[in-house]
């Protein structure tokens, strides 16, 4: 069963899935309301999925009593003998049934009371004999429930409703779900009411698996021509291209097993996939065709060829697989985040891995034929040859001047470790989602009317950029909002194709919105994954608590103002409003209580006459509905009104409230936030473009220590400023699991210390190569970023190991020398390397580029990747061969050492 969800209840940290909008120019907001929540509402909550419908601007019909107290003192009645003659006029009592011999008859009376008509005639009391009727004291008017709310659809007076989705369902088919809904709701509504969809959540989904597909199909593309461009033939071509294929519907079938959705993060994994799951076919296909050069039949080059590589594959696909294990270990943010991407990258590699050594060898067998001597080829041919002699120069040279060599590889190693220090962190990019979200903020004294006039100015600039499709605006204390001098607006961007970025949407924005008087405009673009925290008008938090309120809220102000200086930040705001006015009515305790004045009546006056004071219920068959008691609008301006209020003592007579109580103004908090049982306060702020969020961390620490605020004020980050400042040391950790992890594999599979060590030396230069690459490209390394260099690791390591399995291989069934191993390894594997290198530069290069849409979330990790595999792939074909010869060296003298010890 579908658990009904809360529908004004309002959960600052969900996202909605879809908005909606109820508008009519011919009936009142009160019957358009009553279609939303009673019936569209009712309806989608029943819907699979659906955990909570929000809305918005909801005027529920009531009937208001307005009285005039100048007439109620006139006529010699209170405010309370009011309320009790409406209640007890308005009834709806169980009357009982009359049982005859024939018939039973239910009884029924007449005392509810239905709408504003039918309570004006109620009789309040009798003075000199004559009955002194309800509409005689003030007017009775049809009205609704909460007349200090109002939502705009566009420049159109409505109702707003948004749809939440419980954790783990399918957002597009919840949004198809509510599609199909609404045609059939729309029929029955009545003539001139319109039910609109303003946003739908599961559209920008769509553009954004669409636009991983595409890249997905790209890489594809650019990775068969890699093959082709470096094997020349069709049929060569075609042997490890259909590793591809093979391993993706692989994974799709482990994905079905495991329960994962195809989702952008799992498609993400698919296009990275596509340019390193060929390694292995391609490694295999060049050792079997290099057996075959020299005159072995195809069936025979693809046994000897697979024997002798199928270690070297089966070492590279275990120690790429074993760089994400400690993924599938991290809690947290980044462990949910990362948890399917990295088991369907898992996935990929082992099923690439046994396809090339299975599915490859034989496809050679069969369909591999010795290169042809066509014109192509022997173009081409000239040019790898040229290549290749060019390496093998350049390699002699290296291998001539190892010291120099491995001082260089130190250089670098340093370098690397000082930008990893240095380099601007991020967490989670700013994703384009079509979608823009503003706080507005007024005077905290200011009217309802007021703000109605100011937010909708706003509202006007933000409808009229020609980015905007179209444009919600609501304001009133309810739901997340409890002060009437905030309110919102949510924008829906046109099509990318048609706009600018969000970004820069806002930046135009800004300077229009800051011209509005008394109205101050925060803009925020709207992230695809909301961290904790509270809603607030910026997008990171800053809370400081102290149990000495007074304390607190000295510090939070000079905090506030010293950030918003600050260089790099901008929108800096906080949720401490002190300056509410207030009418203080200071009770005479020992005058009320000799003219028999309670305080409790004092109080039940101050409210029937100000507090909109529900004081009956109409029941109908599908719906209740409040009567509420106020003064007239006129006697609520002016605070000298309290003087005409009269309380009824408890010898019968009227006693005016300034003869029992003084009044005085005063200022005091809006609101008083809590964390922890703690007063709180919050400070939210923006970064200005190009400002990462590591620096602005750094900043308001610095700036904490230069006002030397008190131990006694604690400051923490909340949101995804927390889960920033977490996820920095788990972010080293993971990288540094990922290292310990490959090494412990690689040292069992090759049963050495020192060989492992061998094959992890290119990753200074793989980091080298990332972090320089975000570093020109101006893009923070954030949570996809570093998943990226981790993913460095694995594939720097593959072209390593092919040539140190080479080199061992010659020295132990050759007993070639280590220098001649390591240099026929590297002139042996220079074309595999090659192509393998290339295959997953290219593979990546669709993601780097960054086109479509969610490409903010995966441009950083392709920007690693790439920049790190061409980094490290020029560097560690010169570095790895010094390296090994060095370790080698450092091995055969410690061997001698070692026996001594332990005879």
């Amino acid at each position: 069963m579908t658990t009904p969800p809360s529908f004004r209840k309002v959960n600052p940290a969900d996202s909605p899935v879809m908005f909606l909008a109820m508008t009519s120019d011919t009936h009142p907001l009160s019957v358009v309301d009553e279609y939303t929540e009673t019936m569209l509402a009712q309806r989608i909550s029943t819907i699979s999925g659906v955990a909570q419908v929000q809305v918005y601007g909801a005027q529920k019909y009531a009937v208001r009593v307005q009285l005039d107290p100048n007439l109620l003192a006139a006529r010699g009645v209170s405010l309370e003998d009011v309320s009790q003659a409406i209640s007890s006029g308005n009834v709806n009592l169980p009357t009982g049934t009359l049982y005859g011999s024939e018939r039973a008859y239910t009884i029924e009376a007449n005392g509810q009371l239905a709408d504003a008509a039918a309570y004006r005639p109620i009789i309040v009391a009798y003075r000199n004999g004559a009955p002194i009727r309800l509409n005689e004291l003030g007017r009775v008017i049809d009205s609704v429930q909460t007349d200090k709310v109002a939502a705009w659809f566009n420049d159109k007076r409505g109702i707003l409703l948004a749809i939440l989705r419980q954790p783990g369902t399918n957002t597009i088919e919840l949004a198809e779900a509510v599609r199909n809904l609404l045609p059939g709701f729309q029929e029955q509504l009545p003539a001139g009411m319109k039910l609109e969809l303003l946003f739908d959540r599961s559209q920008s989904i769509r553009e954004s698996v669409d636009d991983v597909e595409f890249t997905l199909l790209l890489a594809l593309a650019l990775v068969v021509m890699v093959i082709f461009l470096f094997l020349r033939t069709l049929s060569a071509t075609l042997i490890p291209s259909l590793a591809l294929p093979l391993s993706i519907v692989g994974t799709f079938a482990a994905m079905s097993l495991f329960g994962y959705s195809l989702d952008t993060l799992s498609l993400m994994a698919l296009t990275l996939c596509v340019g390193f799951v060929v390694d292995d076919a391609i490694v295999v296909l060049e050792n079997i065709s290099r057996h075959m050069e020299v005159g072995k039949t195809a069936l025979q080059a693809s046994l000897d060829g697979a024997r002798e590589i199928g270690f070297t594959v089966v070492s590279m696909t275990v120690s790429l697989i074993a760089v994400f294990i400690p993924i599938l270990f991290m809690g947290g943010i980044l462990g949910r985040l990362l948890h399917e991407f990295a088991v369907t990258i898992m996935v990929a590699v082992l099923v690439s891995g046994f396809v090339s050594l299975t599915l490859t060898p034989m496809l050679c067998s069969r369909m591999l034929k010795p290169h042809g001597g066509g014109r192509f080829h022997h173009l081409t041919e000239r040019f790898f040859v040229g290549w290749r002699d060019l390496y093998d120069e350049s390699l002699k040279w290296v291998l001539r001047h190892q010291r120099v060599t491995l001082i260089g590889f130190i250089i670098l190693t340093v370098m690397t470790g000082w930008l990893f220090t240095s380099m601007p962190m991020g967490f989670l990019p700013d994703d384009d989602t079509g979608q823009l979200f503003a706080f507005t903020e007024a005077a905290q004294d200011i009217s309802f009317d007021a703000m109605v006039e100011k937010q909708q100015q706003a509202a006007a600039i933000i409808a009229a950029d020609p980015n905007v499709a179209a444009t919600m605006s609501f304001i009133g204390a309810n739901g997340s909002s409890q002060s009437l001098n905030v309110g919102r607006i949510f924008s829906r961007l046109k099509p990318r194709s048609e706009r600018e970025s969000v970004p820069k949407i806002i930046a135009e924005l800004r300077p229009q919105l800051e011209k509005i008087t008394g109205l101050k405009v925060f803009l925020q673009n709207i992230p695809v994954i909301r961290i904790g925290g509270r809603l607030t008008k910026s997008q990171y938090q800053y809370t400081i608590q102290d149990a000495d309120i007074g304390e607190l809220y000295g510090w939070a102000p000079r905090l506030t103002e010293q950030l918003a200086k600050a260089p790099g930040f901008q929108d800096v705001t906080s949720d401490l409003q002190l300056n509410l006015p207030k009418i203080q009515v200071e009770i005479d305790r020992n005058k009320a209580s000799v003219l028999g004045v309670s305080p409790q009546a004092i109080e039940n006056t101050l409210y029937n006459a100000y507090g909109s004071r529900q004081v009956s219920t109409i029941y109908t068959s599908t719906n209740e509905y409040w009567v509420i008691m106020e003064l007239l609008p006129e006697f609520q301006l002016d605070p000298g009104a309290l003087g005409s209020l009269y309380i009824r003592s408890s010898n019968g007579a009227l006693v005016p409230l300034n003869a029992v109580a003084s009044i005085s103004h005063s200022v005091g908090p809006l609101s008083i936030a809590h964390q922890g049982q703690l007063p709180a306060v919050t400070i939210s702020f923006n970064l200005q473009p190009g400002v990462a969020l590591s620096d602005a961390i750094t900043t308001l620490e610095e700036i904490k220590a230069q006002l030397r605020i008190p131990d006694t004020v604690i400051g923490s980050f909340q949101g995804e400023a927390q889960a920033f400042q977490s996820s920095l040391s788990g972010m080293g950790l993971l990288l540094l699991a990922s290292v310990v992890v490959i090494y412990l594999v690689l040292g069992i599979l090759y049963e050495s210390f020192i060989h492992p060590l061998t094959i992890l030396s290119g990753l200074p230069t793989a980091g080298l190569g990332a972090l320089l690459t975000l570093l020109v490209f101006r893009v923070d390394l954030d949570i996809y970023g570093f998943v990226g260099v981790i993913m460095l690791v694995g594939l720097v390591m593959k072209n390593a190991i092919m040539m140190i399995d080479f080199a061992l291989d010659a020295q132990r069934t050759q007993g070639m020398a280590p220098a001649d191993a390591i240099y026929q390894a590297c002139i042996v594997r220079f074309r595999p390397i090659m192509m393998t290198t290339m295959a997953a530069l290219f593979g990546t290069l669709p993601i780097a580029l960054g086109l479509g849409a969610g490409a903010e979330s995966r441009q950083p990790m392709g920007l690693t990747v790439v920049g790190g595999l061409a980094v490290s792939q020029l560097l560690t074909l010169y570095f790895t061969p010094a390296i090994y010869l060095y370790l080698d060296r450092f091995s055969s003298s410690s061997k001698p050492r070692l026996i001594a010890v332990t005879t």
